[in-house]
């Protein structure tokens, strides 16, 4: 049997999604955004899903690309084709930020924009507390679960410690090998197929 033919034969996981959940693409999906991509869910309920995508980060740095911002030494990622004008962000930083909503133990979204100027400001917030996003990844009602039925997204668990601190352009390879033998091979499939 070829890895083909072992890809084909793979079902997604009974894993369902939701809030503070992960997707990870499947290797064929050739998408700009979402080709390999490990998503965070930040939302997943009856009228729809919305998160961020964790591994894609921006080539220019993040005064570059955020303006208004005290300078901050830390990368800023692409989280999804939907707002690409807005800034989205996940922390560690809890009651410290008003409005923010725990997505999963000790992770957060969003939150008071002020408040967070101005701890990096007064430097009480560091790199490894917060990420940002440019965008977000959004689906309508049942487009997700439509997605899920073609096999296009596998559905997996992960810890604020695995998301924050698992080098991003690792993250999608690392995830697969704790989903087990059986997915091993979607990592050797080649990114793009006619270059094989």
């Amino acid at each position: 049997m070829n890895d083909i033919d072992r890809f084909l034969q793979i079902k997604t996981n009974n894993l369902n999604p939701a809030k503070g959940r992960l997707l990870l693409s499947e290797p064929f999906m050739g998408d700009y955004y979402f080709g390999r991509s490990v998503i965070l869910l930040a939302e997943h309920n009856e009228e729809g899903s919305f998160g961020v995508i964790l591994n894609k980060p921006a080539l220019s740095g993040f005064n570059e690309v955020v303006k208004g911002f005290p300078e901050f030494d830390a990368p800023v990622y692409l989280g999804g084709p939907v707002e690409t004008n807005a800034l989205f962000y996940i922390h560690t930083l809890g009651d410290q930020i008003d409005g923010s909503i725990e997505i999963s133990k000790g992770l957060f979204w969003g939150g008071d924009i002020e408040a967070i100027k101005e701890m990096i400001l007064l430097k009480m917030v560091k790199p490894s507390d917060i990420r940002f996003y440019v965008g977000y990844s959004g689906w309508g009602v049942d487009q997700l679960k439509s997605e899920l039925k073609r096999n296009s997204w596998l559905v997996s668990r992960a810890d604020r410690k695995t998301i924050l601190g698992t080098d991003p352009l690792a993250l999608w390879g690392s995830l697969l090998d704790k989903m087990g033998d059986e997915y091993r091979y979607w990592k050797k499939f080649p990114v793009d197929p006619n270059m094989n």
